[in-house]
């Protein structure tokens, strides 16, 4: 797995909960609980914007840290992630980028 691969499967990720969390019917909707606090449609769609928000800053963040550019939690530290088959995915400093690319710069 390359930097670039890993990075998209973080966006997959990103992607897969909010799909899971804001679609009725879903193994892991939340819509229910929304609508039994509730909330109307459009309230229920902004809660999903911001769920996503969260998502994209926590997951940037840590695919960030797990390359040496930024915090996880209060430390900053250098790791080396490889994938099995011993290709490095993060310590290169090279995830960044994508990471970037993946989580904001569709958005820009």
């Amino acid at each position: 797995m390359t930097p670039e691969d890993f990075a998209k499967e973080f966006r997959m990720l990103k992607d897969d909960l909010v799909k899971g969390y804001f679609t009725k019917g879903g193994e892991i909707s939340r819509i229910q609980i929304l609508k039994d606090a509730g909330l109307s449609d459009k309230q229920i769609e902004v809660v999903g914007s911001v769920f996503s928000d969260g998502l994209i800053d926590a997951l940037y963040t840590v695919l960030l840290g797990l390359d040496g550019c930024a915090t996880i939690g209060s430390e900053q530290n250098d790791y080396v992630l490889k994938d099995e088959d011993g290709n490095l995915v993060a310590g290169s400093g090279e995830l960044e980028s994508y990471a970037w690319e993946e989580f904001h710069g569709s958005q820009i």
